[in-house]
């Protein structure tokens, strides 16, 4: 994997290995800014005065103890190993009661910076309270870094930045820290965007050259000719360029591990060995100048039962980005928005101006991302060299500019099962789905339908990957552009393999409605059906087959 550079204090400095290098034009109109955020770094020390504690006071030497402890201390004959177990056992029953934080931004820092300076700790924050942070004390941070075992607790309890404030994000979890948020709101996190522009078509071009072919066929070159010219080469044209392996640096060694951008994760920035868990919470309006506008998970991060809504990302992943261990289960990724890819979630980034980024694992339970776009890429749903797994989840109502409406994926494993792909949409291929770059995606039990698309694959867009459905359907999607083709399935110099599916009742404004394959396979078992499509079912250009099918 590749490195994605931090200047961070707590995630340290490390060489970057080089991967795939994306040469990019500039020039999204607007997209401009000054990176200005300071290095992220460890909270200091400050006083405890004004909370109340509802446990037992703190013992001079620091444990969390009440009178038991005390007591304790006067049997100086007890030996090391059962005084170290009871100071763990009055430690922990001191984090289940918790410490009650008043409605009082200064005293929720001062809470922070006791709890990890002392072991961690549970907050019990003032219900229906709205902690307003206004200055930016810890480094691009509104509150103090996690480094221990915090829990923050409330009850339609706020915690967001000032309007009006410097830019920072709400909350960081440096390595070792652990961060359990529960009936929270975290608002209004802002980092800086990048000085430089960039096309998302010149990122996209890496992994496909759809747009460049779309644009010949919309200049009046036939269909088969703008694709003929990639028969003997089909990743021509691609800008992906050899690997470089960076030079060694004495006494720097460089983590496996992808490390943060100091502008990563307005929300919520879960670094390398950090963990965070967002349990019945919601992250909303929240803008990342990087990568992940609500969450930027580079540990591990469970998001359960709860909201991540409205977040912009000026690269990927407005709702969440993702380059660790991230599981997602029974809640909402919605109404957030990328630049670049990824309007959802986004496992993974292309190269930009730094490393690009591997996809980390993530698994998808019962959630529902919808309503997400982004002006490239994966409207819903982006992996870019990671590994994916969805059950029962819906990519419903996104949208996309150039490719996958719903989802995409590059370089990549996807596996989806009970999955709902629908009403989806892009200007581009793969109204549902965009499948490319060496992939392999399998769809089980899964519905693709009624997505739309500009060009090519109004249901599916397959460029040089492996696609498998079974026991699906890819029904009533469309390819209405003024070079709709392949209104269900558009497949180039890949394999697609149907087992008990149905593809049925797609259009596109040119034949196929149905399936259509250029350089590539279509296999169809004799327990599918390819009909009902209009104009016609299927179309294999000369070096593509489709088993089973009439036209």
């Amino acid at each position: 994997m590749s490195n994605y550079l931090t200047n961070n204090e707590a995630s340290g400095q490390a060489t970057a290995k080089r991967r795939r290098k994306l040469w990019l034009a500039s020039g999204v109109a607007g997209l401009t800014g000054v990176i200005s955020l300071a290095a992220v770094g460890v909270a200091g020390s400050a006083g405890a005065v004004g909370l109340n504690w509802n446990t037992a006071q703190v013992s001079k030497d620091g444990d969390h103890r009440g009178d038991e402890g005390r007591d304790w201390d006067k049997d100086k004959n007890r030996d090391d190993k059962d005084r170290d177990k009871n100071r763990d056992k009055d430690r922990d029953k001191d984090h289940e009661r918790g410490k009650e934080v008043p409605c009082d931004t200064d005293k929720l820092i001062q809470a922070i910076v006791f709890a990890n300076n002392k072991h961690g700790g549970v907050l019990e924050l003032a219900k229906g309270c709205t902690y307003n942070l206004t200055r930016n004390d810890y480094e691009g941070n509104g509150l103090p870094v996690i480094t221990e075992r915090i829990t923050l607790k409330g009850e339609h309890t706020t915690i967001s930045r000032e309007a009006t404030a410097d830019y920072f994000r709400i909350l960081n979890v440096g390595a070792g820290g652990h961060l359990t948020i529960k009936g929270l709101t975290i608002k209004g996190g802002q980092t800086l965007e990048l000085e430089n522009g960039v096309e998302p078509a010149a990122v996209w071009a890496a992994y496909s050259d759809s747009e460049a072919i779309a644009a010949q066929v919309k200049a009046g070159t036939p269909l088969a000719q703008a694709l003929s010219a990639r028969q003997a080469n089909p990743k021509a044209g691609l800008k992906a360029a050899p690997k470089v392996t960076p030079k060694a640096t004495p006494g720097v060694v460089t983590p496996l591990v992808e490390q943060p951008e100091e502008n990563d994760g307005a929300g919520i920035l879960v670094q390398p060995g950090g963990t965070a868990e967002i349990l019945e919470s919601e992250v909303v309006l929240n803008q990342s100048g990087g990568n992940g506008g609500g969450v930027a998970n580079f540990g591990t991060t469970k998001i359960w039962h709860s909201t991540v809504t409205r977040n912009t990302a000026f690269f990927f992943g407005g709702g969440v980005f993702n380059a660790g261990l991230l599981k997602v289960e029974e809640s909402k990724i919605k109404d957030n928005t990328a630049v670049i890819g990824g309007g959802g979630i986004s496992n993974g980034a292309a190269e930009i101006f730094t490393e690009d980024v591997d996809g980390g694992t993530v698994e998808l339970k019962k959630t529902e991302i919808t309503d997400n776009e982004t002006l490239g890429f994966g409207g819903g749903y982006l992996d870019i060299e990671g590994n994916t797994t969805a059950y029962e989840t819906k990519f419903v109502s996104n949208t996309a500019v150039l490719a996958g409406g719903g989802i995409a994926a590059a370089d990549s494993q996807l596996n989806l099962h009970n999955a709902t792909i629908e009403k989806n949409s892009t200007a581009g291929v793969g109204g549902g789905v965009a499948i490319a770059f060496d992939s392999v995606a399998t769809f089980e039990k899964s519905s693709i339908k009624d997505n739309t698309a500009g060009f090519f694959g109004g249901g599916l867009f397959n460029v040089g990957s492996v696609t498998t459905l079974r026991d699906s359907e890819v029904v009533g999607n469309r390819a209405l552009g003024p070079i709709g083709v392949g209104g269900g399935i558009f497949n180039i110099f890949g394999e697609v393999n149907l087992s008990k599916t149905n593809v049925a009742h797609n259009f596109s404004t040119f034949e196929p409605g149905g399936v259509f394959s250029f350089f590539g396979d279509v296999n169809v078992d004799d327990k599918s059906a390819i009909t009902a499509n209009r104009p016609t079912n299927c179309l294999a250009i000369p070096g593509g087959t489709i088993e089973n099918c009439f036209a």
